[in-house]
């Protein structure tokens, strides 16, 4: 096969593999558009799933089925060490951009209350010429989105966003990806703005995407956060779409795979989108022809693992520091151990923390910073009480053949 074409390979074709599978969300998305842009108010969206299962992509196609709805758009991602104003400014500096300038009085006025928003993140005494800008040109809109609190500011900013949006005939979507990293008063603040623009009935959505215990974040920030948002939780592709995220690129190159080969990358990869990506490039670039066989799944598996043990797992293990990877192999174990009982491995969510303290010889308080760190780090989440799990499907295997 020639490696030049090979439609596995990131940002090949019209569709990546990650997306097959996937239309329900599609076609519902759409729905939520056009509910909103009809003045019906929805529920803003958030993605949860594992690392590896297409959630970037997904929130990526849903941005661009906003904006061939013609609605305004910006995309955040968020980092623990970042607090909001000034990436979402930039964001919704970027949307209103996208709505057009049939207004230009209103939009200047709205393009001032964000430089606002993003410019009260200042330190004090900042001079003006060192004052953020964003890029926007407009005077920033003093008394307005700059109270310094941050939920106060956030409900003004987004409706007066909305209010533009719904002169213009338009709808305004945020999208935020890794949205369980947002601090504490960002979460507060964004879902206290999304119950006040659900309310109001202005055209604006959010549109999250985080790793699985996500809901767990939003609820414990506002308690209503549940009637706010429609969860969608992402997993691996059933059979059918995994096999279908291999072949349509295949075909659209004029090849084909045996049953057997595809029986081989469904065992090898559990239908994990990004795993599938790793093996079909590999076994794209290793088949000397057309139908892929089963040889040439075993013969390119290799180069698969070689690449997700250095760019999935490995660059993840490398932030761990020696007390936390210690941690991790504990769980490892753990896992093994309790498929070792009768249990499939992939079936295996979580370990108790009390469990992982004492299979360390460890008191569990001991073991609390190591265990937040993995947590702040994205490693591992905890899906309930005095329980963790991987973000990474598969970590515990790779863990166990690396030692």
């Amino acid at each position: 096969m020639d490696p030049i074409t090979n439609p596995y390979a990131p940002g090949a074709g019209q569709r990546p593999p990650e997306l097959a599978g996937r239309e329900e969300q599609l076609q519902t998305f759409d729905v939520v558009l056009a509910r909103v842009a009809a003045g019906r108010p929805d529920r803003s969206l958030v993605l949860t799933g594992l690392r590896g299962v297409g959630k970037t992509v997904l929130l990526n196609q849903l941005r661009s089925a906003a904006v061939r709805a013609r609605w305004g758009t910006g995309k955040i991602e968020a980092r623990p060490d970042q607090r909001l104003r000034r990436p979402l400014a930039s964001a919704l500096h970027q949307a209103v951009r996208e709505l057009g300038h049939s207004q230009a009085e209103e939009v200047e006025h709205v393009l001032g209350v964000i430089k606002s928003f993003g410019q009260r993140d200042s330190a004090p005494g900042t001079k003006l010429r060192e004052m953020w800008t964003g890029g926007i040109d407009a005077p920033a809109i003093k008394g307005r989105a700059d109270s310094g609190d941050v939920e106060i500011d956030l409900v003004e900013l987004l409706t007066d966003v909305g209010g533009l949006a719904a002169d213009l005939g338009r709808g305004v979507a945020v999208f935020i990806d890794e949205m369980q990293d947002l601090g504490p008063d960002d979460i507060s603040a964004l879902c206290a703005a999304c119950h006040e623009i659900s309310q109001s009935g202005l055209p604006v959505i959010v549109v999250g995407a985080g790793l699985p215990h996500l809901p767990a974040v939003l609820s414990a920030s506002k308690s209503y956060s549940e009637r706010l948002f429609r969860y969608v939780r992402i997993d691996r592709l059933p059979r059918e779409a995994a096999d279908r995220a291999l072949t349509t690129p295949a075909e659209l190159e004029g090849a084909a795979f045996e049953q057997e080969a595809l029986d081989r990358l469904y065992a090898a990869t559990g239908g994990y989108p990004y795993f599938i990506q790793a093996y079909g490039k590999s076994v794209w670039d290793k088949a000397p022809r057309s139908p892929i066989t089963p040889d040439d799944v075993t013969v390119a598996a290799p180069d698969a693992e070689s690449e997700l043990a250095v760019g999935f797992f490995g660059s993840r293990f490398e932030r761990a520091t020696p007390g936390e990877r210690e941690y991790l192999r504990a769980m490892a174990d753990l896992a093994a151990d309790t498929a070792a009982k009768g249990e499939e491995l992939d079936d295996i969510e979580s370990v108790a923390t009390a469990e992982v303290a004492s299979h360390l010889g460890k008191k569990p308080q001991s073991l609390s910073p190591a265990r937040d760190a993995l947590l702040k780090k994205g490693l591992i989440y905890s899906g309930e009480r005095g329980r963790i799990a991987f973000t990474v499907p598969h970590f515990g295997r790779y863990l166990r053949e690396q030692t």
